[in-house]
This record gives C-alpha cells, structure tokens and sequence, in this order.
C-alpha cells in the first residue's frame, strides 16, 4: 500500500495524550476569560471603558496576529522531516504563552486614577504578547487533528477523548484560581496565575506524545503535497477561506457559540460575589457540576454521532439543546438551584464541544479536495481570526451594561439593578447569540454524510 492511501490507527492512550493540549487551551479559555476583565476592574479598579478598549485592542491584535501565523508556519521548514510541521511550533508558542499568563496579574502598583494610562498600557501590552504566544501554540496545535485522524470513527473516538482531556482543563480553570483567590486581594491573584503555570507546563510535556505527527504524513507533505505548487499570497488565501461556504457557516456558529461561553465565562465571579452572593471557592461546585454534566454526556453525544453517522444533525441538535439550557440561568438566583442548572448546561454543552472535531476536520477535507493542498493552518488561523469577536463581545457588554445599570468597581456589593445587569451578561445575550449560532448552522451548513463520503472518496483518488 503506498503511503499516499496508508491507514493508520492511532491507540486511545495518544488519543488523551493529544487531548491534553486542549486541556492547556480550555484551563486558560477559563482561567483567563473568568479573572483577567474582573481583575482589572474590580481589584486593580481601572475604569470599565479603559478595560474594554484594551480588550478590544487585544481582540483587533489577535485577530490579524493569527490568519497571519497560520499563513506564516502553513509550510516546510528545515526541521519538519525531522520533527514535522507543527510540534515545532506547539513547543515553541506553549512554553512561553504559560509563563506570559502571570505577567497579566502582576501590573505596576499605581494609582488608578493617576496611573490609569500606565495600567491599561500593561494590559494592552501583556494580552497583546500572551496572545501571540497562544497564537502560535494555538494554530499550529488545532491544525494536527484532522491531517493525524483521517476517518469518522476515529475523528469521534479522537475528540471524545480529547474533548473529555480538555473538560478537565475547563474544570481546573475555574476550580484553582478560586483555591486561592479572595475577592479584592491583588497578591491573591499572582498566587493562582504561579500555581496555574505550573500545572500548564505539567500538561504541555503530556501532550507531546499526542501531538506528534505521523511520519508517513509528514512524508507525504513534503514529496508530494507541496510539489510543484504555487505558494499564493496571503490576501489570496484569506480570500478563498471566504468563497468556502461550509467552512463560513461552521465559523459563524462557532464565532457566536464563543461569544455565548466569552460573556458566561467573564461572568462567572460576578455572578459569584454579587448574585449568589458566594464566597470564592464557592465556585468550585458550580464547576464541579459543569465537568460532571459534561463527562456524563460527551460519551453519549459520540455515541448518537455513530450511530446517526450524520455530523450536521447531531451538531445541530446539539446547538439546539444548548439554546434551550441557557435560559433558566438568567432567573436563578439561589445557589444551590444554579448548580443544578449548570449541571443540566454542561450536559447540553458536551454535544456542542465533541462534535466541533469532526465537523471542522469535515470541512477541512472539502477544502483539501476544493484546492488540491492542505491548509489547516490557515484555516485554523482564519478561525481564530473571526472568533476573537468573542473578546469584544464580552468587553463591549460588560462595560454597556454596567454603565446602563450603575455598577461600582470599587464596591463589595451592588444594587438590584447592577446585578440584573450582570444576569444580562451572564445568560440572557449568551442565549441570542447561541440562538443565532443554532440557525445559522441549521440554514447554511450543508455538509451531509453522502458529500463527507465523496470528498473522502477524492482525498484517497488524490493521495491526500
């Protein structure tokens, strides 16, 4: 058999190992997204609106930063026979993207008022270098999954386990940095981002056995997939991702499904101290119960996927499950009765995060068979791109609705009002914008089970 139809199988113990740079990926999505916003306006008290221009220039900075590292490593350099295309690049963005995760919680210790420009420099600066070190890791790490799993089985099998690895990430996010945070306290918060660099790198050596590519792949790119082919320009791949109508829908809904988890996520400590009304470490079973809803559902969200074999319409019923489970966190107030409703959440959210996998590797296979080339990069990066709406989603309806609602940074507690708003925030505008995701999937998606077994037919014509 020659190495362009080869079948190669991977064991489900690389299948965690890989999984476990999702862990990194998902620990900071949560550890970040929950605390660096809330940092910054509530224990540093920099003025809501400087805290969401930097994030907004974080987001503009991420957003041309990424199609730009995809375009930049989506091609051989002299150590991929040896360590192939993307390993490089995971190690040499991971590294440094932990140990940057601490610089975001140790700014200069000024007045916020007299040294405000001072302190939304260093957050524009440090989000800026922490993100493009994640960019690098990010890219390059997303692209390895579909180029090393090839067929559906195992691209479900590959991103349950995965998935499942990168839950704990979710959970460890939310669970260490409250161990050791308390509200108001800025050296509290130098402990966590310490602690959590350690476990992150623990992780990164984890993941390097996973995150190996397959020589024959690597092979294959370098003899034949790159053989003779033009090298296009930048502007012109961005191009082309924009002409793949399956490729956009699929970015929309995620792009919005980010918006959903960004704002719920940077919601969580105020929903903590100013709506429940709970200590920090309180947070740990409202978490608990989003990993156990989670672990309990994403084997079973696989196991409709294979038995259905249709990827769309288990994504799609996913969605739809996710749309509904948000909208009683909006009127929960009481504690324990949100654990319980985070729990039924996490159950509906596995749906959505196991299929994400097969799905995009789905439409990178139609892209491969559109173009004759392999492109995960810069449809990673492409991706990346359109999803830091995300971050100014959570920025933009953070500082609306606490200057609408008369929210006080410096305050431990809050008015009625203020803490409607943060119920806003925290459920009803994640709601839109799963709702929009949903539809948006539903109408313009249209990759069914009959064109992924075609274009699977072609990449093995192709030998890619």
């Amino acid at each position: 058999m020659t190495i362009e139809t080869i079948d190669i199988k991977h064991s489900k113990k690389g299948m965690v190992s890989y999984g476990f740079g999702a862990f990194i990926s998902e620990f900071f999505n949560m550890s970040f997204g929950a605390y660096v916003f809330f940092f910054y306006e509530t224990v540093i008290h920099l003025d809501v609106w400087l805290t969401s221009l930097g994030f907004i220039i974080f987001a503009v900075w991420n957003a041309v930063n990424d199609p730009l590292i995809g375009y930049l490593t989506n091609r051989p350099f002299k150590f991929t026979k040896k360590w192939g295309r993307r390993l490089p690049w995971v190690l040499a963005g991971g590294i440094p993207w932990i140990f940057s995760y601490l610089l975001l919680f140790m700014p200069p210790a000024v007045d916020p008022q007299e040294g405000a420009l001072i302190l939304f420099a260093w957050l524009v600066i440090m989000t800026c270098l922490y993100d493009t070190f994640a960019s690098l890791f990010g890219v390059n790490y997303y692209s390895i999954f579909p180029d090393k799993f090839r067929e559906n089985s195992e691209r479900r099998l590959a991103a349950t386990l995965s998935t499942l690895v990168a839950t704990l990430g979710t959970a460890f996010g939310a669970i260490v940095p409250s161990l050791f945070i308390e509200w108001g306290d800025k050296g509290t918060y130098v402990v966590q981002a310490g602690v959590v660099v350690i476990i992150c790198l623990a992780a990164l050596a984890v993941a390097i056995p996973g995150s190996r590519e397959d020589q024959v792949r690597i092979d294959c790119y370098l003899e034949k997939c790159e053989e003779g082919m033009e090298r296009k320009s930048f502007f012109s791949e961005f191009k082309a991702c924009l002409k793949h109508k399956n490729f956009m829908a699929y970015i929309v809904s995620f792009m919005l499904y980010l918006c959903l988890v960004q704002t719920m996520v940077g919601s969580i400590p105020y929903v903590a101290q100013f709506v429940l009304g709970a200590n920090p470490d309180d947070i740990i079973l409202i978490m608990a119960a989003l990993l156990v809803g989670m672990f309990i559902s994403m084997p079973i969200w696989g196991k409709i996927a294979d038995i259905t074999n249709n990827d769309r319409k288990t994504m799609i019923f996913a969605a739809i499950f996710l749309t509904i489970g948000t909208i009683p966190l909006f009127f929960i107030t009481n504690y324990f009765i949100m654990i319980v409703a985070i729990f039924i959440w996490g159950m509906c959210e596995g749906g959505y995060w196991v299929m994400m996998g097969p799905v995009r590797s789905g439409v990178i296979d139609e892209s491969v068979v559109m173009t004759g080339q392999r492109k995960e990069g810069i449809y990673q990066g492409f991706q990346t791109f359109v999803s830091r709406t995300a971050l100014v989603a959570q920025a933009l309806s953070f500082a609306i609705v606490h200057t609408l609602t008369g929210f006080v940074e410096e305050s431990l507690t809050q008015t009625p009002k203020a803490t409607l708003g943060i119920q806003i925030h925290f459920a009803l505008l994640p709601f839109i914008f799963m709702l929009i995701s949903t539809i948006v999937l539903w109408r313009s998606y249209k990759l069914t089970p009959d064109k992924v077994k075609m274009n699977k037919e072609k990449l093995d014509e192709m030998g890619l």
